[in-house]
């Protein structure tokens, strides 16, 4: 990201315009972590038989309407008999949820207004249109929308994305309402960290069972039932991380997973929560401890020299600007050099190398005076304040969330910062390529493996073998500053 061009102007990358927000505020800014979406994006659209299919639903609705007429009234009067006399129980619960994929509260419902038999249930269900859901729920869900929730105070954001079968449905009230209180929800949710259980990693799983069987609670069980009580708290700790058996913060009387299979027998299509990201502003970041005295007496120290270094160059500077400027050539080692010195952007040292013909001192003076070289010092500092933020670009189809962090809440909420971060959330939006934040983020694996492809390339061995290790490094930092945001050019 860092390296990538600056959309607000192309002359510079998203790390300079960084560098010069530093400066102007007077505080660190760092940006931490970022999600982009594109809506369906890796969905495979399954090939169907439009014709076969229309008749297989077709042959599906024919015995409905005989059912009904003949199946009401024996429905009607069996309730008061069979109620009373069957326990409603979780078994029972599951094994109609199974049948008919209808949600954990209204299969209850359905039992006790059925009086535990499940067939009836099941009809009873079909009548309400929920049945349906579940066979909706197999068909492939491409379509849908990008959506985000950013919390009052802008500490906690959520980017999710949720598919349906068509634009229509995307389109409508009821999908986008079902999408909202979905982001709101994860936003709630502080401990869930994937969709469905099913979602949770192999190994996550394997810890928790071998952490659960080495309770010493267990020891007093007996042995025949020991592996069931290990799976059901097992199951537990895999439920409270999932997303879908959450209760429903709309209505705690059914889960997220109910709602959705609700939402699936309203629109007639089927709906599907793919991912969500849910960032909370500097979790994680852990605070350098400083003392105070010390660092303001280094940076009185630094200060000192500062008025007469500027009284005795300052005529020099210009005398000699005139001079050097052409016998100069102003090369990237150059300006590297510079950069590394100061750790102002590449731009502001080109430019300053090019006022100061080439001096590498002449130059680090003039971005000094310009307020750009302590920009680099801010740097090191920690920033763990900030804000997290989101875009949504036209049609919901592609979405950003993005965490960047300052110092203080003070600068966070200035509109310098406001605007930095709005940027770099359409900047993300802007470039595909991009998926992480500086070089220095790619994976060591992923440079490794790019290191070998190019090391095997043709063209390489009509070069002198002793530059080949050069070129190879020169094409593959190439390869890693495409993928950063810091070396983009600025939008």
């Amino acid at each position: 990201l860092l390296t990538q061009a600056w959309i607000m102007d192309n002359n510079k990358t998203v790390g300079d315009a960084i560098t010069e927000a530093i400066a102007t505020v007077g505080e660190n800014i760092k940006v931490r972590r970022f999600s982009r979406y594109v809506l369906g994006e890796g969905i495979e659209k399954k090939e169907e038989n439009f014709a076969d299919e229309v008749a297989a639903q077709t042959k599906a609705k024919e015995p409905k309407p005989e059912a009904k007429v003949e199946e009401a009234a024996p429905v009607e009067e069996e309730k008061q008999e069979e109620k009373p006399k069957v326990a409603i129980s979780a078994k029972l619960v599951k094994e109609l949820r199974d049948q008919s994929g209808a949600g954990m509260m209204d299969c209850k419902k359905a039992l006790a207004e059925c009086g535990g038999d499940i067939e009836k249930a099941d009809e009873y269900l079909r009548k309400k249109g929920i049945v349906s859901a579940a066979k909706k729920a197999s068909r492939v869900a491409s379509e849908g929308m990008v959506s985000s929730y950013i919390h009052a105070g802008s500490r906690i954001g959520v980017l999710v994305e949720v598919n349906s079968e068509t634009d229509f449905v995307a389109r409508g009230d009821v999908f986008k309402e079902l999408v909202q209180g979905l982001a709101m929800q994860i936003a709630a949710s502080p401990s869930v960290e994937y969709v469905a259980p099913e979602d949770a990693a192999p190994e996550f799983v394997e810890a928790e069972k071998k952490a659960e069987m080495q309770k010493e609670d267990l020891a007093s069980k007996p042995e025949n039932i020991r592996e069931k009580i290990v799976q059901g708290r097992v199951d537990k700790i895999i439920n409270e991380r999932a997303l879908l058996t959450q209760a429903w913060i709309m209505d705690n009387n059914k889960t997220v997973g109910d709602a959705i299979t609700e939402a699936i027998a309203t629109v007639g299509e089927n709906i599907k929560v793919r991912r969500f990201s849910r960032y909370v502003l500097g979790e994680g970041i852990e605070k350098k401890e400083e003392n105070f005295a010390d660092e303001v007496a280094a940076q009185t120290k630094a200060k000192e020299p500062k008025p007469e270094a500027k009284v005795e160059e300052a005529a020099p500077v210009e005398e000699e600007k005139q001079e050097e400027k052409p016998k100069v050539a102003i090369s990237a080692k150059l300006v590297k050099e510079l950069r590394d010195q100061s750790g102002a952007g590449m731009m502001d040292c080109k430019k300053a190398l090019a006022e100061c013909g080439g001096d590498i001192e002449k130059a680090d003076e003039y971005l000094r005076k310009k307020g750009i070289v302590s920009a680099a010092k801010k740097a090191s500092r920690v920033a763990s304040e900030g804000m997290v933020s989101s875009y949504i670009h036209a049609g919901s189809r592609i979405g950003v969330l993005v965490e960047v962090n300052s110092e203080t809440d003070f600068v966070a909420r200035g509109d310098v910062f406001k605007e930095l971060v709005q940027g770099l959330a359409m900047q993300i939006a802007a470039s595909p390529s991009v998926e992480y934040v500086a070089p220095e983020d790619a994976a060591p694996e992923f440079v490794e493996a790019e290191k070998k492809a190019e090391m095997q390339k043709e063209d390489l061995a009509s070069k002198p073998e002793n530059i080949r290790e050069k070129i190879v490094q020169g094409r593959v930092d190439k390869i890693i500053n495409e993928r950063a945001l810091l070396t983009q050019a600025w939008i």
